[in-house]
């Protein structure tokens, strides 16, 4: 620690000496090339600009007023079209490419002024969304006209009935809360002219086709309909087809869709070790800015609390986040005050915010679709950003899978990367430290100081003076003692047939007498267990599900309490240790029963194909797993199935946990 101070001091000391030469070389080297600025300036005038799209006085001065320059190509095709035609218009446009403005623009333009009743109707997927269009929208005003008000769920109704009762022009809403509002008739939408749907595919993923639906339903028929969507699958043409008639795709032409400018990379790290790996990635960054996804709300809580613990701008955003609450997280995330963002990925829909650094995949997503949902935060508008997941070993298998899927999604290459050192991360931020002192002595020194430097240096060594001072400023900032051990992953080892096979000595591997014969699948032999022993989902892993049997990998401790359970409690299924560490393809059905084998022993079924999961599949909170009548987990006797009668559905209720 010491030898570090007195580096980092003797390079202060010879940027005092070096600083006038360097700032007199600076000034002495400075030319301005006027003749290529006029030349970048020729050509800035060559391309088209807003006042080209027929925008008038008042917008262009909104405009100018929220620092637009250049007219994005999805603004260039959809304002004029706006303006000047009548036609519905189905316009395909990514997140950030300033699709609000394309739509938001030619509409306040249009709709300016008091007007009796709402003129215009904005639907967006999430909250967020819709409080983020609210505002631009307002931005586009002249700060009385049009009114623009936001309707959203989890806020109270009477301050949006008051806004709707004392006259809105543009209404901007989530599906569920404006279907609230028609119900209750506080909201009238028979004599609007636009309405929006914005993020048209990520409506139709979250399950909003019939609240559009019945929204369209009394909606004023002869009203001009825009839908925004990233991508254009099957259902938003089915969607377009059914309400819009005839309408105009408005694309970019010729336009390839370029790889995503994100530095994607995978590390392999232990459970244990997740969090000293995260905190490493933070300081070694320059400016780390960006959001943690977990998979489970509790995770999410426990991460924010360890970074919290040691010193980092951190917080929480799941589902149990109050709406009051979430707001200020966001709004505090947005400014920077919060640096690092952990989320569960449904606390994260609509989450918009630029300038993202990182994304982290604390946990592997369940697939390659929310995977790319994810990383597609940083990396916006032609910036660029990282995203890195963390893969536990025992995770190896569907990395592969992950890969592939990214590589045809998001156009993209993962590589595997590794955890940076300790040694590194200090002399990163030793390196940043020099830098911003030398920023810092550009500026001389006021009189009062320069007298205390000569006081603290007198009789004294000026070096061992400045160390001190450093020293006593950045308290334990190169301290090694704030970052812990990782654990190396290794282990790897060959199984039968030449796989490799990956041993985790934290887990346990467990053979397990569930198969698919008894309607068990991996998704819901992680839930089963994760309601047995009251864990999160994620650790059930290196799940195998064959015919007759299964194989999962559970921390020690919990392996050891579901073999004691199975022990105890003869209701549950045969549960062992597994002793062979390979595939479950190497194994067979039939010997490997233990004390109630297959032949003469129990069966345990998950419901077969009528297998139903309710919204509280996951969270732990039921008993034990799958329950009958009798309080047993599915128990089929050897004279209670007799061949695939024993699954008739007439029979059998749906099994939720």
């Amino acid at each position: 620690m010491e030898n570090i101070i007195e580096e980092t001091a003797e390079q202060v000391v010879e940027q005092v000496e070096q600083t006038e030469t360097e700032v007199t070389e600076a000034v002495d080297t400075e030319v301005v090339d006027t003749e290529a600025v006029e030349t970048e300036e020729r050509a800035d005038s060559e391309e088209i600009s807003f006042e080209d799209l027929g925008l008038d006085e008042a917008t262009l001065a909104a405009v100018e007023r929220k620092g637009f320059k250049v007219p994005s190509p999805i603004q260039v095709l959809a304002i004029p079209r706006l303006l000047n035609g009548d036609a519905n218009i189905i316009a395909k446009a990514r997140t950030g490419t300033g699709k609000t403005a394309a739509f938001g623009l030619p509409i306040v333009q249009r709709i300016r002024g008091q007007h009796d009743g709402v003129r215009a109707l904005v639907l967006e997927p999430t909250r967020e969304l819709a409080v983020q269009t609210c505002k631009e929208l307002q931005s586009f005003g002249d700060g009385e006209f049009p009114r623009v008000s936001v309707l959203y769920g989890g806020a109270a109704y009477n301050k949006q009935i008051n806004e709707l009762k004392r006259g809105v022009e543009i209404v901007v809403g989530t599906p569920g809360r404006v279907q609230d509002h028609l119900e209750r008739g506080t909201l009238k939408i028979d004599k609007i002219d636009y309405f929006i749907l914005d993020e048209g595919d990520e409506m139709l993923d979250m399950g909003f086709v019939e609240d559009i639906e019945a929204i369209f339903a009394q909606a004023n028929p002869n009203s001009r309909i825009l839908l925004f969507s990233a991508t254009m699958p099957k259902p938003i043409l089915k969607i377009a087809e059914e309400f819009m008639g005839d309408y105009e795709i408005c694309e970019e032409e010729g336009f390839v869709e370029e790889p995503l400018l994100i530095d994607q990379s995978y590390l392999f790290v232990r459970e244990g070790d997740k969090i000293e790996a995260l905190v490493r990635l933070i300081d070694i960054s320059p400016d780390f800015y960006g959001l943690v996804f977990t998979q489970t709300k509790n995770d999410a809580d426990l991460v924010s609390r360890l970074l919290d613990e040691r010193g980092y701008e951190v917080a929480a955003l799941h589902g149990d986040i109050p709406q009051g609450q979430r707001e200020k997280i966001l709004a505090r995330f947005r400014s920077k005050k919060t640096r690092v963002l952990v989320a569960t990925d449904v606390a994260a829909r609509g989450i918009d915010i630029s300038g993202l650094s990182h994304v982290i995949n604390y946990s592997l997503p369940f697939d390659a679709a929310t995977y790319v949902h994810r990383i597609g935060r940083t990396g916006r508008a032609g910036a660029t950003g990282s995203a890195v997941t963390f893969l536990r070993p025992e995770e190896r298998r569907r990395l592969e899978y992950l890969r592939n899927a990214v590589r045809r999604a998001a156009k993209g290459e993962m590589q595997e990367g590794t955890v940076p050192s300790v040694d590194d991360v200090l002399n990163t931020k030793r390196a940043r430290m020099l830098e911003h002192l030398k920023t810092q002595l550009e500026h001389p020194a006021d009189d009062g100081y320069a007298q205390m430097a000569e006081d603290l240096c007198e009789n004294q060594d000026a070096k061992t003076v400045l160390a001190g001072v450093l020293s006593a400023w950045y308290g334990k900032t190169l301290d090694k003692s704030h970052y812990g051990d990782i654990r190396e992953c290794t282990g790897s080892r060959p199984g039968k047939g030449g796989r490799s096979v990956v041993v985790d000595p934290d887990q346990k591997r467990l053979y397990v007498q569930l198969g698919k014969r008894d309607g068990y699948n991996a998704r819901s032999l992680a839930a089963y267990f994760s309601g047995l022993l009251h864990i999160p989902g994620h650790k059930v892993d290196r799940i195998e599900v064959t015919q007759n049997f299964s194989l999962i990998s559970l921390p020690l401790a919990s392996a050891e309490k579901v073999l004691q359970m199975a022990k105890d409690d003869r209701s549950l299924p045969h549960i062992h240790v597994d002793t062979q560490e390979s595939g479950g393809a190497d194994r067979g059905g039939g010997d490997r029963g233990g004390r109630r084998g297959f032949g003469g022993g129990r069966r345990f079924g998950a419901g077969g194909g009528d297998r139903h999961f309710g919204r509280g599949d996951w969270d732990g909170k039921k008993s034990r797993g799958f329950r009958s009548d009798h309080g047993r987990a599915n128990v089929h006797t050897p004279t209670e199935r007799v061949g695939a009668s024993a699954y008739k559905k007439a029979n059998r209720k749906k099994n939720e946990f």
